[in-house]
């Protein structure tokens, strides 16, 4: 057991060396050698984990896909728990994916970084179609529970919305991140807001939330 928490723990040290570096040089900064000095190890141990950059650059991407994920999770808890309305928590829980503070825009670099690369790549390809593919599901559900409360209108077709939401998401993330002074990060959230209001237009009858109701701390 203690080689496999030793083996595993290297491999996050590697990653976070790789994402240290991808947020303050970019991806074509990121070697074998430079990520071996971030990470204070040599670069055969660097080697004798990751076979290329490719495989860095994987297990990186992975890691960030899982803390966001989990942050995610975790709200989605602590919201239905106080009662809040599923609009709120698919707001709150899309802007984890956005470079809104100094951690989460060091996390879209690496996803970026990996966009690009796996344009090239297929085996990348597929990893970026599957995390893209849990993100609309997690907001078809997030639909289908609205619909059941009344915050959806029955009729809405639920995959469509879902698309839709992402995309619109991905669109802002992307010009925040390419001009944060043009569209900063209170005119993203009101943006996203608004279009989010387009498709939660009831009240929730479960919850008793209204469009625009947030519960009080």
């Amino acid at each position: 057991m203690p080689r496999v928490a030793d083996h595993e723990e290297r491999r996050l040290q590697v990653a976070t060396a790789v994402g240290r570096i991808i947020a303050e040089e970019g991806l074509n900064a990121v070697t074998v050698a430079k990520t071996a000095a971030e990470a204070g190890i040599s670069v055969g141990l660097v080697q004798h984990y990751f076979r290329s950059k490719d495989e860095m650059l994987l297990f990186t991407y992975g890691q960030v896909l899982e803390r966001i994920e989990h942050r995610v999770t975790e709200l989605i808890e602590r919201s239905e728990a106080v009662g809040a309305r599923v609009e709120h928590i698919v707001l709150d829980g899309l802007a984890e994916y956005m470079p809104l503070d100094d951690q989460r825009r060091q996390e879209w670099r690496v996803a970026l970084a990996f966009t690009g690369r796996a344009a090239d790549d297929p085996r990348l390809g597929a990893t970026k179609a599957a995390a893209l593919g849990r993100t609309r599901a997690l907001l078809a559900q997030a639909i289908t529970n609205a619909q059941e409360c009344g915050e959806v209108p029955e009729s809405a077709d639920v995959a469509k919305e879902a698309a839709r939401i992402a995309a619109y998401a991905d669109g802002l993330t992307a010009h925040h991140f390419a001009d944060p002074a043009a569209l900063p990060a209170d005119a993203v959230l009101a943006a996203l807001g608004d279009h989010l209001a387009t498709v939660f237009t009831g009240a929730c009858r479960l919850r008793g939330r209204s469009p625009g109701e947030r519960p009080t701390a």
